[in-house]
């Protein structure tokens, strides 16, 4: 009997110097399995090591972006290892989600721990979790609260219902806002405009950002001045004034 080759649960497309990753379980609405997670970190592992790319997008094959952990899998003991290490930790280099159809549950978690989200024009993000006897433990109750008002988020946590693109984009949870089926386009161009800076400065502040939320104002200058040191003598800092002057593009060499 002939097997059938089985597809990968995560695909990776490299554009000049942007990975897009797509979840690719668009018969299970890209449900999280082990294999899923497993193929996300060794996208987010290419990600984070090759020199070559400097943002990555996370997108899903078919009808929607992800609609969380594949309970039935979950059930007959296929558990999602290393997922809540990307969940926490997210990637190094900067990460834009690419939101069609819906997010939902620990699929709105994973889109949490990018850096930026574009979520087509409709598109449903929620965390309905109290619907089947769980709650979000995929920092869904730490991260919402930080991008939505405190009220949006309590009642999204507690009476499980969603909020669409558009509602939030107007909380500011959303970056942009992409017609239907235009999310992945929107989310390139953006990954592509943050491709053409300078990495080390692009890293430092996506670092201090991320940092800026749960620390005081002097834990943030006292982070903040090793990169200084470091970045405002590197030779990026030297090739970028010198690029602006003689009227060119930059090139940057990470360095």
């Amino acid at each position: 009997m002939t097997e059938v080759a089985t597809a990968p649960a995560v695909l990776t497309e490299t554009r000049a110097r942007v990975l897009v990753i797509t979840l690719n379980r668009p018969e299970a609405m890209n449900a999280i399995n082990k294999a899923l997670a497993q193929g996300l970190l060794a996208a987010i592992e290419q990600l984070d090591r090759d020199p070559n790319l400097a943002v990555g997008v996370l997108t899903g094959a078919g009808r929607g972006f992800c609609a969380g952990l594949d309970l039935k899998a979950f059930a007959a003991g296929d558990s999602p290892i290393g997922m809540d290490q990307f969940i926490r930790n997210g990637a190094q280099k900067p990460l834009v989600a690419a939101i069609e159809g819906f997010a939902l549950a620990g699929g709105l978690e994973l889109a949490l721990s990018c850096d930026l989200l574009v979520a087509a024009a409709g598109a449903k993000l929620g965390i309905p979790e109290v619907n089947v006897g769980l709650f979000a433990a995929g920092g869904g109750l730490l991260r919402l609260p930080r991008m939505l008002p405190y009220g949006v988020a309590m009642e999204m946590a507690l009476t499980a219902d969603p909020i669409t693109a558009e509602k939030a984009h107007e909380y500011g949870m959303v970056a942009r806002v992409a017609e239907k089926g235009k999310a992945l386009d929107v989310a390139i161009q953006l990954a592509e405009r943050i491709a053409k800076n300078a990495p080390l400065g692009v890293a430092a502040s996506k670092q201090l950002i991320r940092a800026s939320l749960d620390m005081s104002e002097a834990d943030f200058w006292a982070l903040q001045a090793p990169m200084v040191a470091s970045v405002f003598v590197s030779k990026d800092a030297s090739e970028g004034p010198r690029a602006f002057a003689q009227k060119r593009q930059p090139k940057w060499s990470g360095s």
